[in-house]
């Protein structure tokens, strides 16, 4: 019995180590897989966030150049964060750069991108949230890079930095365009 007392510890010690290793072996939470990646965008319009301005759509997203879409919303405070680095990919020869609006007002978004600037070409207005159901959105910011075709090739949660730009959305965006 005064054997068993001691064991009992040492059983627990165990169990816990080997659950807390194999947490270790998970990815990380922004590395979360899509099964959207190589596969076409969603099928769905988006409408745009300003009356009079255009939204996107399924034959935007496959018009024959590459895609950039980023999903924020003003709530976002990594959206806020990312903001400084979005106007490298507004510049990018043979790429389009759309935002998406995600589950927030007109006028708070407006707000927003008077505030922190627009480099966007178009901006959609997914208010309800649906749209970005459709993309597996996790959270915002989130950027994929759509081909020519209009199938995506990247997926990125979270805020993009200059690192992040230039050793993924980058080479993504140069594999898109070589793949046609």
């Amino acid at each position: 019995m005064k054997r068993l007392i001691f064991i009992i510890p040492v059983l627990l010690f165990g169990a816990l180590a080997v659950m807390l290793y194999r947490g270790l072996l998970a990815p990380p939470p922004g590395e979360l897989p899509s099964v959207l990646i190589n596969k076409p965008a969603p099928a769905v319009t988006v409408p745009p966030l300003n009356p009079g301005d255009k939204g996107f759509g399924p034959a935007d997203l496959a018009g024959g150049h590459v895609t950039v879409l980023n999903a924020f919303a003003s709530w976002c405070i990594p959206c806020r964060d990312e903001a400084p680095v979005l106007p490298d990919l507004a510049h990018i020869p043979g790429v389009d750069f759309y935002g998406m609006v995600y589950k927030d007002t007109p006028e708070n978004a407006r707000a927003f991108l008077a505030d922190v600037g627009n480099p966007f070409m178009r901006v959609g207005l997914d208010e309800s949230g649906s749209v970005g159901i459709q993309f597996g959105l996790y959270g915002v910011p989130e950027t994929f890079v759509i081909d020519g075709k209009g199938v995506i090739r990247l997926r990125h949660a979270g805020p993009l930095t200059p690192e992040i730009l230039r050793n993924e959305i980058l080479p993504a965006i140069a594999k898109a365009k070589a793949d046609g």
